[in-house]
Parts: structure tokens; C-alpha cells; sequence
């Protein structure tokens, strides 16, 4: 990063008074053109940033000061850097910001809590979706084939949905800020799409009469709810991930995802929680006559509730003006939208290349776990732990999603406890805060445990391992209670799956956007950053600016190239798991298409084919071990 060395040739009077109009005694406000935290080293929230500099005379003094930072620093080497020595197009080189982030809370665990609330809501939705989404569509009479096609709809809306909305984000000069629009909006249509889902078979028999026709337009409008609640949370997702990197500076940034992570697993323990017990028996028949309909109905409203609590919570920066990028051109229609994607996306830093290649192989291991684990569980019990007369269960629908609810409230609750303890254990990534020195009857113990400490990128390796031994396991699974052990194991290495990345990526992000990256591909944040440099150089010093400085101008764009190495193993995925499915269970499933196999207990001699799926894809996630231990060598 190139900053201001104010011992050389200059100090800061000097710069005051070369910046002065002779003779002038006018004083003008400069906003810092970066974010503040309102998270410092010690949780306490920062003021607003401002200095009133003597004299300060307008656009000719803004391109002089920008001038002086750069030839101050030796910066002018390339033919862009020159540009900005001479002050040409200085100001529409840089993006303009008002206001300073801010999150409501007394505390920073509050403020934490409340700016990653929106996680519970997603992850409760997405558990519903995964818990109960493929039984249903089983129930409906489709095959698991052609359940595995209906699943593109996940990864086919993260491939265009966050790519496109990070842009969009990034470039937002709405009032309100870049992300919360998009969550309120998008929380809107997940709740009515989610409540469509839960109800289309009624929706269908208010319009149709006719009862084979009835039945393919629910499954129709099953499928299209599906991917209604897919491209929205999508979207939701995309913008709640980038305003934690927004908000937070470069050493909260594991914190950040820890703590997403933490609200992600909590949301995913009350919905398997709420789907492994009668709600019907519960609540009767006034929210629905099914489990899967008083679900959808709950996750509407839980939705909406926990994305409100984080958009009034967090007040964002405004966008007022966008800094024009001559390498990708301005954002004036979904044409230059996705040409900036697919720029960006060859132009990728050497670290954030070898963080998205790393997710890459991992997904191909956790796609088909995520969608098709619980419908495992429940197979493996009907398989081997029910007698013949359960199978004529009025609701085998309900009864699948009870045991793999209880099995995934049971790994969520793993991931929950892994995502408070193992920060706690794991050395932070750029994390050179002060430690205060221990008390001396502990010291030694305390000393000898930060040797042996491990860094963020250990844990990410072992955890692939981990989850690859979990899968090997699969296809051996002859009890619910087995397979239920398997699925919990793999708590641990999701929760550091889930901030891992992240948190690399968020680091990454923070330096582009504040100038410290040494990729010369974004040159062009060094000016933006260094003025903000020297404004608060008069009051911090250095190193505290370096640690406190966080704009997050990229986040959205950059997450959104991330998504994309998430989704396209999802199809990979779908398409493995659909040969095995059309290779080993051809058919209908036999333990809900009860019309088609009335009383018909499951072939117990042939292997799952989910537990071969699952085994197959967890190649790749070992792979992603490889891969990632490859970073420590990426400077």
C-alpha cells in the first residue's frame, strides 16, 4: 500500500500549509473517503471520522493532496499512478462516500448478534428446503432423478443470482445503502414463495378440477416455488455475507464469519429442532394440516423477522458517487454487469484464485450432503429400524423429515458448539492485536498451548479430511443411530468450512479496497486509500489506520465470483448423483410414492444410492485439502 511517509521531504504542516490559499482563513469538513468500524480493537465503537483542515480550498487542493501522497511515496512508476501524480480525472478515480457505518448495541457481542441475525433466518429456511423439499417432491410422485434435476435450481441460482446482485450492490447509491434493499426485498419474496410452496396442492384444487391435471400443476408450481425460494435467498445471502465485510475491519474479519457461522447453525437447530416434533399435534391443524405446511408458514415469518432485526440494526455508508474503473467500464446494464463479472473473474488475485479453487473441490463433497443427507437418514431408518406395517404411515412424509430432522438438529447442534469453542483454539488470520500477558500460575500453560496453536488454514485442511473419512462411512451405515453419528461428525468440519473462506476472502477483499493487496491489477484503490491515510494519520498512527481501515468497495463482486465456484460443483454434483440414482434406484421411491408401491417395504440388498453419491462427491473435497494447503505458499 502506498501511504504517506512523513519523513519524507514533507510533515504534515508542510502539507497543511502547501495546501493553504495564501491568504485564506476559510475552513472546510473532509469526510475520510473510507469506512470506519464500529468495531475498534477493544469492541468500542468508533466516532465519526472527520478533520477540519485550515484553508482547505476545494477540487485544485483535493488533486494537489492526492498528488503529494503519491510522489511522497514513490508511487508514480506506472502510466495510471503518473495520471494521478498530474491530478488528470483524480476526481472521478474515486468513488464518494457519506455517513459511517454504524450497528446498534451496547456491546460488541450485541452489535455482532444483531448485524448476523439474518443468518438464523436463511439457515432455517435453507433447513426446511433440505429437510423436507426432496421428500415432498418424492411424495408428489417424482423420481430421484428427476428430484436431482429439480435440484439444479440451487446451484443455477447462485451462478447468476450472486454474481449479478454483488455487482449491482457494489454499484447501489441507494440512501438507504448497497445491502439492506436488496434483503428486505429479497426476504419478501423468499416468504411468499415459501408459503406457495407449502400450500400448492390447495392453490391448484382452487383452480382445477380435474384431478391428473391438478396433479401435474402441483407438481409445476412446486417446482417454480422451489425456484423462487432459491434465486431470493440467494440474493438475501449475497448481501448479508458482503455487509459483514463491509462493516467490519480486516483483523474482525474471522470474528465476522465466526459469527455467522454461530447464527447460521442456531438457525439450523431450531428448524430441525421444529421439524424433528409433531407440529401438527403441537399446534393443530390452524397453521396447516401438515408438518412441512406449519413449517413453510414459520420460516416466512422467521424470514422476515430476523432480516429486519439486522436492517435496522446496521446502518450503512452511502454510495454517493461510483468511481469510474477504466479496465471494466461502468455499470449501465446487465450487458456490463456480466462483462464485469466475467472481467474480474480472469483477473482474479493469485490468494483469491486459490481460495475460490479450494471451495471449488470442496462442494462437489458437500452439495450432495447438504441436499440429500436428512432423506438418508430417514431411508436408512425406514430400511432397517421400522417394522412392515409402519410403511402404511398416513404421513410417511412427515415421519421421514421427523428422523432426519433429528439427526441434523443433532449435527447442527455440533456446528453450533464448533463455531463458539474452535475460534477460541485457532489463531486468526492478520490478527496482531495486543494480548494481555496471563496470570503467572497459567503462563506456562498458556505459552505452550500458542506454540502448538493452529492457524485458520490447518483447521480448513483437517476439516476436508475429516468430512472425507465421514462419507467413506456412508455406504456401511445399517442403523439410523450410525448414519444420525455420521451426519453429526460432520458438524465440525462445516463450521469451518463456513468462516473459513470467508474470513480469507473478507482479509483479501479489505486490502484491495484499502490499497494494501500487492496485486497490480487494482492499482487504482491506491489513491482512495491514501488520502484517507494521511486524514487519519493526524490523529492514530499508522499501524492503527492499517487495522481500522475497511471499505469493502469489492465485497459484493468478489463473493459473488466466490458463488460461482460454489455452484458450478453443484451441477457437477446433481448430474453425478443423478447417473448413480438412474443406476442403482431407477424408479419411483418406494417409501413415499405410496400410491405407486402401496405397503411395499424398501429393497434392503442393494446399496443407498445417496450413501454412494455422498462417498463419490467427497473426492473432490479431498482434492479441496490439497489445494488449500497450496495457499501458504501464495503470497
Amino acid at each position: 500500500m502506498a501511504k504517506l511517509d512523513m519523513n519524507h521531504n514533507i510533515n504534515r504542516d508542510q502539507l497543511v500549509a502547501g495546501l493553504t490559499t495564501p491568504g485564506s482563513n476559510s475552513t472546510s469538513t473532509i469526510n475520510t473517503p473510507h469506512s470506519s468500524s464500529p468495531f475498534d480493537d477493544d469492541g468500542d465503537e468508533y466516532d465519526e471520522r472527520q478533520s477540519r483542515v485550515p484553508g482547505w480550498g476545494g477540487s485544485s487542493n483535493w488533486a494537489a493532496l492526492k498528488r503529494v501522497v503519491t510522489i511522497g511515496s514513490g508511487a508514480c512508476g506506472s502510466a495510471d499512478k503518473a495520471a494521478a501524480c498530474r491530478g488528470d480525472d483524480d476526481d472521478e478515480r474515486m468513488s464518494t462516500w457519506s455517513g459511517q457505518p454504524k450497528v446498534e448495541g451496547s456491546s460488541e457481542t450485541v452489535r455482532m448478534v444483531l448485524l448476523t441475525c439474518v443468518s438464523i433466518g436463511i439457515t432455517f429456511t435453507w433447513g426446511v428446503e433440505m429437510t423436507y423439499c426432496t421428500p415432498y417432491l418424492l411424495s408428489l410422485g417424482l423420481s430421484k432423478g428427476q428430484t436431482s434435476l429439480v435440484w439444479v435450481a440451487g446451484p443455477l441460482s447462485g451462478l447468476i443470482v450472486q454474481p449479478i446482485i454483488g455487482v449491482v450492490a457494489d454499484e447501489s447509491t441507494s440512501k438507504w445503502g448497497r445491502r439492506r434493499p436488496i434483503i428486505v426485498i429479497g426476504s419478501i419474496i423468499v416468504a411468499l414463495s415459501l408459503l406457495t410452496l407449502g400450500f400448492t396442492k390447495e392453490i391448484v384444487a382452487s383452480f382445477i378440477g380435474d384431478k391428473e391435471t391438478a396433479r401435474v400443476l402441483t407438481i409445476v408450481l412446486a417446482v417454480f416455488s422451489l425456484y423462487s425460494v432459491d434465486f431470493s435467498i440467494n440474493a438475501v445471502m449475497s448481501c448479508a455475507r458482503s455487509l459483514v465485510v463491509d462493516t467490519l475491519p480486516i483483523q474482525k474479519q474471522q470474528l465476522g464469519a465466526a459469527w455467522g457461522s454461530r447464527m447460521g447453525s442456531l438457525g439450523h437447530i431450531i428448524g430441525y429442532a421444529m421439524g424433528a416434533v409433531d407440529l401438527v399435534q403441537i399446534f393443530g391443524p390452524s397453521l396447516g394440516d401438515t408438518q412441512f405446511k406449519q413449517l413453510t408458514i414459520i420460516a416466512a415469518l422467521g424470514m422476515l423477522g430476523t432480516a429486519g432485526i439486522t436492517c435496522w440494526a446496521v446502518t450503512e455508508r452511502v454510495l454517493v458517487s461510483v468511481r469510474h474503473d477504466p479496465r471494466r467500464g461502468q455499470v449501465n446494464g446487465l450487458v456490463s454487469v456480466v462483462r464485469k463479472i466475467w472481467s474480474t473473474l480472469h483477473t482474479l488475485p493469485p490468494r483469491i484464485q486459490g481460495i475460490c479453487n479450494a471451495v471449488f473441490w470442496s462442494w462437489l463433497g458437500w452439495f450432495p450432503f447438504i441436499v440429500y443427507s436428512s432423506t438418508w437418514v430417514g431411508e436408512t431408518y425406514f430400511r432397517y429400524n421400522v417394522s412392515v406395517d409402519a410403511h402404511d404411515s398416513n404421513d410417511a412424509l412427515g415421519d421421514m423429515g421427523r428422523i432426519g430432522s433429528t439427526a441434523l438438529t443433532v449435527y447442527s447442534t455440533v456446528s453450533f458448539i464448533s463455531a463458539w469453542i474452535l475460534p477460541a483454539l485457532i489463531q486468526a488470520p492478520e490478527d496482531d492485536s495486543f494480548t494481555h500477558r496471563p496470570p503467572a500460575s497459567i503462563a506456562p500453560l498458556i505459552e505452550t498451548f500458542n506454540k502448538v496453536k493452529p492457524d485458520l488454514l490447518t483447521a480448513w485442511v483437517v476439516g476436508n479430511v475429516m468430512f472425507v473419512c465421514a462419507m467413506f462411512l456412508t455406504p456401511f451405515a445399517t442403523s439410523f443411530r450410525f448414519a444420525t453419528a455420521i451426519v453429526a461428525l460432520c458438524g465440525i468440519p462445516w463450521s469451518v468450512s463456513g468462516w473459513a473462506p470467508t474470513t480469507f476472502l473478507g482479509i483479501e477483499v479489505n486490502k484491495l479496497s484499502s490499497g494494501t493487496g500487492n496485486n497490480n491489477n487494482n492499482s487504482h484503490h491506491l489513491e482512495m486509500r491514501d488520502i484517507s491515510g494521511i486524514e487519519r494519520g493526524l490523529n492514530k498512527s499508522k499501524k492503527a489506520d492499517e487495522e481500522s481501515a475497511s471499505t469493502g468497495e469489492l465485497s459484493g463482486i468478489y463473493f459473488g465470483i466466490l458463488n460461482i465456484y460454489v455452484t458450478i460443483p453443484q451441477f457437477l454434483s446433481t448430474l453425478m448423483s443423478g447417473l448413480v440414482f438412474a443406476i442403482l434406484e431407477p424408479g419411483k421411491n418406494p417409501e413415499l410414492a405410496s400410491e405407486e408401491h402401496p405397503g411395499k417395504p424398501a429393497d434392503i440388498n442393494g446399496p443407498n444410492a445417496i450413501a454412494v453419491s455422498m462417498m463419490i462427491g467427497s473426492l473432490g473435497t479431498l482434492v479441496a485439502a490439497y489445494v488449500a494447503q497450496k495457499l501458504r505458499y501464495i503470497s
